[in-house]
């Protein structure tokens, strides 16, 4: 059994405690304060910055042990495809359902009003363009995380992004692991690199010899690779800041027990992650924590959930629903589950959360492969700003204004009055001089 809370919120403040369990997982240290592993990344981006493709080669040698000469570092485009013809015919099958279900719920997200609005000799409008080089990490240390190509590459090419390039870490023989570059085989990129970590993030938003420079990066990482996306923004856009994966699971007497247990494990296997349950029904929580210790005997590598529900878990019984809100409105987690009777009832007054996953049939694992948004998401409370990773997030927005004579006429008095009184005489006379002798 792991050693999880079980917290009483009618004799404990539940906020207060939940805050604490999640504090090592918040990203105000990584903004606020100077962590140890700053000065780590501001070294590799400064290096990379001055010795460019030889600087990643050695700090991959270094960080990933992997050998990968600086005239190596892009993999061949027919080890690409030779990959997507070497997978198996059933992930490629499943690759393709995610690809399909993705775009799909993409290009629902881009069929947006466009219209100009035409006011009094004033003609408005907004036109977007998509930016036009993207860079996507993938993770692949630990696991080939080729969903987050999928939930990273499609938005970008929905959004019409023309160049995509994708960087993950060489931990497989030297090289990317053959199921990422599979995927980018059906996603049609054909610019894959051998690197991962700060060093990717430092050549692509800043562009080495062999790597081109890109408009934004997306895609997951560890504290080295955010660290190095806050050192970087400005130079290049970013999709977020991220910490580790979360869930918060909101249930009453109706949800399953073991569906519960399940998504919360699902969340710590991770390492690190963080799962949360906020129940008004205390012998659900009881039944929980033994489908827990049941479940857990189940998995193959069960060390990582039983340390991460230890030290990032909780079962909190709550007075009522209305308490629920409040504390899913204050955690504005990345994952928020609704296992109740009435799921939307709750989801119409949740003011913040990456994605919310409604019901009992709606686990957060869909959310992670098929069901259409995309899984890059905010963090450690910063949905209370941040957006996901969507199509909408890789267009530029440029206003367009056009004015008649008339429609300057109506409009210079208030803009001579307005830069007069910011001491700004040529903004007056820039618009006065074209209405004087009308």
């Amino acid at each position: 059994m792991p050693e999880m809370r079980l917290i009483e919120g009618q004799t404990v403040n539940a906020a207060a405690a939940l805050r604490e369990i999640r504090r090592p997982l918040l990203l105000d240290g990584l903004v606020l304060d100077t962590p140890p592993e700053a000065q780590v990344v501001q070294d590799i981006i400064a290096d990379v910055r001055r010795r460019g493709d030889t600087a990643v080669s050695e700090i991959t040698a270094r960080v990933d042990a992997a050998g990968v000469p600086p005239d190596a570092v892009r993999v061949p485009v027919e080890r690409i495809v030779r990959a997507q013809a070497e997978a198996s015919r059933g992930l490629m099958e499943a690759v393709r359902h995610a690809i399909r279900a993705v775009r799909r719920f993409q290009e629902h997200l881009l069929a947006a009003r466009t219209d100009s609005l035409a006011l009094h000799g004033r003609t408005l409008s907004v036109r977007t363009r998509p930016v036009r080089r993207v860079g996507v990490c993938v993770p692949g240390a630990s696991a080939p995380l080729m969903s987050s190509a999928i939930h990273s590459v499609v938005p970008a090419q929905v959004a019409g992004v023309r160049e995509i390039a994708i960087a993950a870490p060489p931990r497989h023989n030297n090289d990317v692991h053959p199921a990422i570059l599979a995927v980018a085989a059906e996603l049609g990129v054909t610019e894959v690199y051998r690197m991962g970590g700060a060093q990717a993030i430092a050549a692509m938003a800043m562009g080495t010899e062999r790597v081109a420079r890109v408009d934004k990066i997306v895609g997951p990482g560890n504290i080295y690779g955010q660290l190095a996306k806050r050192f970087l923004f400005g130079v290049v856009d970013i999709d977020m800041f991220a910490g580790p994966s979360e869930v918060l699971i909101i249930a009453d007497s109706s949800a399953r027990p073991d569906y519960v247990a399940a998504d919360m494990l699902a969340q710590a296997e991770h390492d690190p992650g963080c799962a949360i349950l906020l129940t008004d029904e205390r012998r659900l929580a009881d039944r929980v924590m033994a489908e827990l210790d049941t479940q857990l005997a189940e998995l193959a590598r069960p060390e990582g959930a039983i340390r991460c529900l230890a030290k990032y878990g909780a079962i909190v019984v709550i007075r009522d629903m209305e308490e629920a809100v409040v504390l899913a409105n204050d955690i504005a987690p990345e994952h928020l589950e609704i296992a109740t009777r009435n799921p939307g009832v709750l989801a119409d007054r949740i003011d913040a959360a990456g994605a919310v996953f409604l019901g009992h049939f709606t686990p957060e694992s869909a959310g992670d492969y098929v069901a259409g948004p995309s899984h890059v998401l905010p963090t450690g409370g910063t949905a209370r700003f941040w957006s996901g990773v969507s199509a909408l997030g890789f267009l530029r927005r440029t206003s367009l204004i056009e004015y008649t004579a008339e429609g300057l006429a109506r409009d210079a008095a208030a803009i001579d009055t307005l830069a007069r009184a910011e001491c700004l005489d040529a903004h007056a006379r820039s618009a006065t001089i074209r209405v004087q002798d009308k």
